[in-house]
């Protein structure tokens, strides 16, 4: 009962996904393409909200649910990690249709060949936690 917070809030975030068309493949494709900037403005929106809301938590110190500080711990430089990164996270995106934030939500939408996508990013992240110690972080 302590975490239905939390699934009110994956409830109204799937929906959200859903209601911008965020979930579209046709978007996806389109956005790839450069031919509508509705998934960048999309993109844009959820990075100046994200911006701001940082800004909020750190000049008010708002607490976790924990009740401890939140920290921000700044991240090491090397712009070659960040172009791999990107380059892999884009081409994966391109060939999926899809990010990894609302891949249940396309699951919940009826469109069940994302199982295979869902699959394939487990095993990334199983991959990636099996070998993170030999990464460069």
């Amino acid at each position: 009962m302590k975490y239905i917070k939390f699934l009110i809030a994956g409830i109204f975030f799937g929906i959200v996904l859903s209601k911008s068309e965020a979930i579209s493949w046709y978007r996806i494709y389109e956005m790839f393409k450069f031919q509508s900037i509705h998934m960048y403005g999309i993109i844009g929106s959820a990075v100046i909200v994200g911006i701001g809301l940082i800004q909020i938590i750190k000049r008010t110190n708002l607490k976790n649910i924990h009740g401890n500080e939140v920290e921000f711990i700044p991240k090491k430089k090397g712009m070659y990690r960040n172009i791999i990164g990107g380059i892999i996270f884009g081409l994966g995106w391109a060939l999926a249709g899809a990010c990894p934030g609302p891949l249940f939500v396309i699951l919940g939408t009826s469109v069940f060949p994302i199982l295979i996508v869902i699959f394939g990013a487990l095993i990334g992240a199983f991959t990636y936690h099996a070998t993170k110690h030999k990464l460069p972080h």
